[in-house]
C-alpha cells in the first residue's frame, strides 16, 4: 500500500521525456523496455493486492469483539485502544485477512461500568459468537469479565499493565506484570541514578490494581529496610476530583526531602491530581511522581508545563526510536485523521495502545499457525510467538500467557512526550506472582494447570 507505482499517464510522459532526451534508438529501446517492465510490475502488484482483498471478501468473515469503555471515567484512556485495534484489523484485511478471511469487529461500550463489562462480554461470546475479544483497562473490569470467559471458554487479549496474582488460561496479558513496571520503577527511585529516595507516598484509585500493586511494593520496600514510617498509603474513588487535602498531606510528608509519590491513580482523576500538585507549588525536584497509569494519551488532556520532570514507568513510549515505531505513529495519526476521529493527526501513541496493537497481530499469527480460530488451538499457538512490535521485538511466554517486554522509565517533557532515562537490559520475563508476596507460587499452563506451588 505504501509503495508508489507510476500510472499509465505518468508512464507516457516518462516515455516522451526519454525520446526528447536521447536520440539513440538503442538507448531509447532499452529505456522503453524498462518503463514497460515497470508498468507490468506495478500492474501485477496492484492486481495481487486487489486479488487478496477480493479473495478475502468472498469468504465468511472472522468476527472479533472490542470491549473498551467509550464513555465514563475510563474513556480518557480506553477510546484510543478501540481505535488502534480497529486500525490493526484494517491493516490485516488490506493484506488478505486471516487465513484468507476478512476480519469483522463488533464494538461495544461497557461505559466504565464493571457489571456492564460482564454483560457485554457475554453478548460478544454467546450472541455475536466472536473468535476473540480485545478489551478491558482496569483490573476490576477484567475481574468482572473473567468468569464469563472461563465459563464459555472465550479468549481475551488484555493490553494494560496490572497487579499480577492471576493466571487464567482464557486471557493473554500483553501489558506488564508488576515485575515489568512497578518493581523496577521503585528500584530505580531508590538507586543513586534515580535520586536515592527514602520516603514513598503510595497513592492510588481504590480498586484491586492499586491495592495489590501497593501491597507488593510495601513488602518490597520493607524487605529493602525502608522504615514503615517512611511509607504512606492512600486511596481515592474512581472519578475523584478534589485532591487539595491529599496533596497537602504529600507536601507535609515531602517537607524534609527524600520523598517521592508512587501513583496508581487511574482515569480522569489524574487531571485534577497533577493540577493540584502544581497549584500547591510542588515540583518534580521536591517530590517526583512516578506514575503507572499516565502515558502520552492521558497527557493530551493536561497542561504539561507543570508536569515536566515527573516520571512514568512503561514498556513503550511514542518517542522510542525504531523504524517500525516511526511508521506506527504515522499510521495511527493518519488513521485517526482519515476516520475523522477527535484530534485527528494530533493523536499520540502510548504503551497500552502499542500492547493492544501487537495483541491483534499476535492473535493473527497464532490463528495462522494453528490453522484454526478454535480457542484451545489458538491458545497453544500463541505460546512462544514473537512479533516485531513498534517498540521492538516482544515474545509471548511459552507457558504463563504473559509477555516478555523491555522496561522503560521516562521523564515527562513539556510537549507531553517522554525522554527515556532508564531501560532494562533486553526483555524482562513476566512473573505473575511476585517474589515479595508469593515467592512459592508460579504460573504455568504447560507443565501445570495454571497457578502452582513451587518446590522448596
Amino acid at each position: 500500500m505504501s509503495q508508489d507505482h507510476p500510472d499509465n499517464t505518468s508512464n507516457k510522459t516518462e516515455s516522451k521525456h526519454i525520446i526528447e532526451a536521447d536520440s539513440s534508438r538503442r538507448d531509447f529501446l532499452v529505456q522503453g523496455a524498462r518503463v514497460t517492465a515497470g508498468v507490468g510490475i506495478a500492474a501485477l502488484l496492484g492486481n495481487l493486492g486487489n486479488w487478496a482483498l477480493s479473495y478475502a471478501a468472498d469468504k465468511e468473515p472472522i468476527t472479533i469483539g472490542v470491549l473498551h469503555s467509550l464513555s465514563g471515567t475510563m474513556a480518557i484512556s480506553e477510546v484510543s485502544l478501540r481505535d488502534t485495534v480497529l486500525m490493526a484489523i484494517e491493516e490485516i484485511n488490506a493484506k488478505g485477512g486471516v487465513q484468507g478471511r476478512p476480519v469483522k469487529a463488533v464494538v461495544v461500550d461497557p461505559a466504565s461500568n464493571w457489571d456492564l463489562f460482564a454483560e457485554k462480554a457475554k453478548q460478544l461470546l454467546l450472541q455475536d459468537k466472536v473468535a476473540v475479544v480485545f478489551g478491558c483497562w482496569t483490573s476490576v473490569s477484567r475481574k468482572s469479565v473473567l468468569p464469563v470467559f472461563e465459563k464459555n471458554n472465550g479468549l481475551l487479549f488484555y493490553p494494560v499493565q496490572y497487579e499480577g496474582e492471576e493466571c487464567s488460561k482464557n486471557v493473554f496479558y500483553t501489558g506488564a506484570a508488576v515485575n515489568q513496571q512497578a518493581v523496577p520503577a521503585v528500584d530505580y527511585l531508590m538507586s543513586k541514578e534515580g535520586g536515592g529516595y527514602k520516603k514513598f507516598y503510595l497513592l492510588g484509585t481504590d480498586y484491586v490494581y492499586p491495592r495489590t500493586t501497593n501491597k507488593i511494593l510495601r513488602a518490597m520496600l520493607l524487605a529493602k529496610k525502608v522504615p514503615a514510617a517512611n511509607i504512606m498509603e492512600e486511596y481515592t474513588p474512581f472519578h475523584h476530583q478534589d485532591y487539595q487535602t491529599i496533596v497537602g498531606k504529600v507536601k507535609k510528608f515531602a517537607a524534609g526531602g527524600g520523598a517521592c509519590v508512587i501513583s496508581t491513580i487511574n482515569g480522569d482523576s489524574n487531571v485534577p491530581f497533577y493540577k493540584e500538585f502544581a497549584n500547591q507549588g510542588l515540583r518534580a525536584e521536591d517530590a517526583p511522581i512516578m506514575a503507572f497509569s499516565v502515558a502520552e494519551d492521558e497527557l493530551r488532556g493536561m497542561d504539561t508545563s507543570a508536569l515536566v520532570g515527573h516520571l512514568a514507568a512503561w514498556n513503550y513510549y511514542q518517542s522510542v526510536d525504531t523504524p517500525q515505531n516511526k511508521q506506527f505513529v504515522a499510521n495511527f495519526k493518519a488513521y485517526c485523521k482519515k476516520n475523522n476521529l477527535p484530534d485527528g493527526d494530533k493523536r499520540v501513541t502510548d504503551d497500552p495502545i502499542e500492547a493492544a496493537y501487537f495483541g491483534v497481530h499476535v492473535w493473527k499469527q497464532a490463528v495462522e499457525k494453528a490453522g484454526s480460530i478454535e480457542v484451545d488451538k489458538v491458545r497453544k499457538a500463541v505460546y512462544g510467538q514473537k512479533f516485531l512490535a513498534p517498540g521492538g521485538e516482544i515474545m509471548m511466554d511459552t507457558a504463563n500467557q504473559h509477555t516478555h517486554k523491555p522496561v522503560l522509565i521516562g521523564e515527562i517533557l513539556k510537549d507531553g512526550q517522554f525522554k527515556v532515562v532508564w531501560r532494562s537490559k533486553g526483555l524482562v520475563k513476566p512473573e505473575p506472582w511476585s517474589e515479595y508476596t508469593n515467592p512459592d507460587k508460579g504460573c504455568d499452563w504447560i507443565d501445570h494447570q495454571g497457578t502452582y506451588q513451587k518446590k522448596a
